[in-house]
């Protein structure tokens, strides 16, 4: 692999523009190369003016493109140790809580706040544990970006000397006289905060486990490549849900005679359909925050070393796409198959809640859990404290309405009907407004309470948070409409 598709496959995302600019610093040796006068038209005095001057301007570039670096790397190296002054704080405080029964009056302290005293510490101790793991990772993320740049600046240079004939190698030169004696390269503090939070959640955290502790401090390959077999998966579900697709929309309208309400399989349909869209548009959502620098891992809390990337996302989207598209052919052709239409749904819906509450460690089980602790949380947002992806997970409910609606319809159809095992649509559409109404409040109830309790923290309103409050005031004027 060429060093520039390496330094794009392992960069760490929000810290793009930080790095080397090692593709254009290539293009201007190329474009050096392509401008230089010919030897046959030009005095040899010339030739080395041409190439004193393109060094002149290129080792300018190169120094700003150092200082760039260095002052990058001491901001972070900074950030990281008071951040690690912070953790151990934080940890001293926990143990001290821990070996203190008594309160300080010296009496025995009531059994429920005993228990109280344990939750508390526990729940602490957990905190701490996920604040050292993703530090842990930071660092490493540090050292990253400390290789990489000193790497492009070896490459860059060789690829100088090679393509300039420099006499006397002047890049190797100045990177042996400027780069090697530059702060990032020679601060080793990195490998020392690495090394103490290493000790430090073995001994503190993990009870002297060495292999325990560092099994919680792994970091999942940096620049991991995409999976062709994945991707290869995308394509063919993607190519044969839109044939499908188009042989249900065919075989819909060679069957619009019949004396069939197609409104009742519409309502059917449509929920899971629109989710298996949602689905697959969140994938693509992941890719383009992936390929702009967003990184969505932090924003939303979640593992970096064990979540789904837009590849996963797309794939479960195609799968459940073409699971749709094939129960919506066997309903159209459930008479010429002698079988009762209207079971196709039910067997549908029942596959699609079966998948997301599996208890089984298989099919995305860590993905899936996620998301139901998080509808849990925004569910009973009054007595939770929810996050940014509780809150935004509340917010994409109040676009899924029209679906969440059809299953309403589904349910309804399916516990309020006996005659749908017949072959006739026996069920008309549902008049009651009641149902509706409920559900098309829930939504817009879950993200606002969200909304509020994000904003609101023990210590009272934070005021500089306004971007809450005002999705608060939208979420409510949403209400009210």
């Amino acid at each position: 692999m060429k060093f520039a598709e390496h330094l794009a496959a392992h960069i760490t995302p929000e810290w793009r523009k930080q790095y080397i600019s090692y593709e254009e610093m290539k293009e201007m040796l190329y474009a050096a190369i392509e401008q230089v006068p010919a030897p046959e038209q030009v005095d040899p005095d010339s030739l080395s003016r041409y190439y004193a001057k393109f060094d002149e301007k290129f080792f300018s570039f190169c120094d700003k493109e150092l200082a760039k670096i260095n002052t990058f790397y001491s901001e972070k190296l900074a950030e990281a140790t008071r951040k690690f002054a912070n953790l151990q704080s934080d940890l001293r405080e926990a143990q001290d809580d821990k070996i203190k029964p008594k309160d300080a009056s010296g009496n025995l302290k009531p059994v429920k706040r005993k228990i109280l005293r344990k939750n508390t510490t526990t729940r602490k101790t957990q905190e701490l544990k996920l604040a050292f793991s993703e530090f842990y990772l930071s660092l490493i993320l540090l050292q990253n970006y400390q290789n990489l740049n000193y790497t492009g600046f070896r490459k860059i240079m060789k690829k100088h000397d090679k393509l300039l004939g420099s006499e006397g190698g002047s890049g190797g030169r100045w990177r042996s006289e400027v780069v090697e004696n530059a702060h990032f390269y020679c601060n080793k503090d990195i490998d020392r905060l690495i090394s103490e939070t290493e000790a430090t959640v073995t001994q503190g955290l993990e009870g002297g486990d060495r292999q325990r502790a560092m099994k919680r401090l792994r970091v999942p390959p940096l620049g991991e490549q995409q999976s062709p077999w994945i991707t290869f998966k995308v394509g063919l579900f993607s190519g044969a849900f839109v044939v499908m697709l188009l042989a249900v929309i065919i075989t819909g309208i060679a069957h619009s005679n019949e004396n069939t309400d197609w409104r009742v399989m519409v309502r059917l349909y449509r929920g899971p359909l629109l989710l298996v869209i949602f689905l697959f548009l969140m994938g693509i959502n992941v890719y383009c925050w992936r390929s702009s620098g967003v990184n969505h891992v932090l924003i939303f809390e979640l593992d970096p070393r064990n979540h789904l990337t837009e590849q996963h996302i797309m794939e479960l989207a195609t799968v459940f796409g073409l699971v749709w598209a094939g129960s919506a052919l066997i309903f159209l052709y459930s008479e010429a198959l002698h079988i009762p239409p209207y079971i196709n749904p039910l067997i549908l819906a029942v596959l699609m809640i079966a998948f997301l509450f599996n208890p089984t460690k298989t099919l995305r089980h860590d993905a899936r859990f996620w998301v139901l602790r998080v509808a849990v949380r925004i569910l009973f947002a009054p007595f939770f404290y929810v996050g940014f992806a509780d809150f935004w997970l509340a917010d994409q409910l109040t676009s899924l309405v029209p679906a969440l609606l059809d299953f309403q319809y589904l349910v309804c159809f399916y516990l309020t009907n006996d005659k749908w095992m017949s072959n006739k649509s026996p069920f008309s559409l549902l008049r009651d407004g009641s149902g509706p109404g409920c559900v098309n409040f829930l939504p817009v109830r879950v993200a606002r309470v969200s909304a509020f309790t994000l904003f609101r923290d023990p210590s009272g309103f934070r005021k500089a948070e306004s971007p809450y409050l005002s999705a608060v005031l939208r979420l409510s004027l949403i209400s009210c409409n």
